[in-house]
């Protein structure tokens, strides 16, 4: 991952109601979530969660599929395991502290899952 796709990624994060969603939506797992649904989950109007939603896929944070008239959000989990892996690439000096720093969504969806707990 380059910067300025770094800072585009950390610059949609910076605001709480994109933050909360992201984090909502790597807790959901690959099936994502309406756009209503999440505005309803977080108490954001859906004008403005339409708005938010988009910033987050323009930093290419989150995918986006139409299933009927609805439009359902996922969270990229490549782009978040690439961003993790910018951010922490040097730390511990450049020496890998970490043997794994990515994050595989849960593919049962089951609560208390390792991958749910990676996140939180």
């Amino acid at each position: 991952m380059d910067a300025a796709a770094v800072i585009k990624a950390l610059g949609a994060l910076a605001q709480e109601h994109r933050l909360a969603a992201f984090r909502l939506l790597v807790q959901v797992g690959e099936e994502g979530l309406p756009a209503g649904v999440i505005g309803e989950k977080l108490g954001v109007v859906s004008s403005s969660m339409s708005f938010h939603l988009a910033a987050l896929a323009n930093a290419g944070l989150v995918t986006q599929r139409r299933q009927s008239r609805l439009i359902f959000y996922s969270a990229d989990y490549t782009a978040m395991n690439s961003l993790m892996g910018y951010l922490t690439e040097n730390c511990c000096g450049g020496i890998a502290c970490i043997d794994n720093v990515s994050c595989c969504p849960a593919q049962t969806g089951a609560a208390g899952s390792d991958a749910e707990k990676d996140v939180a």
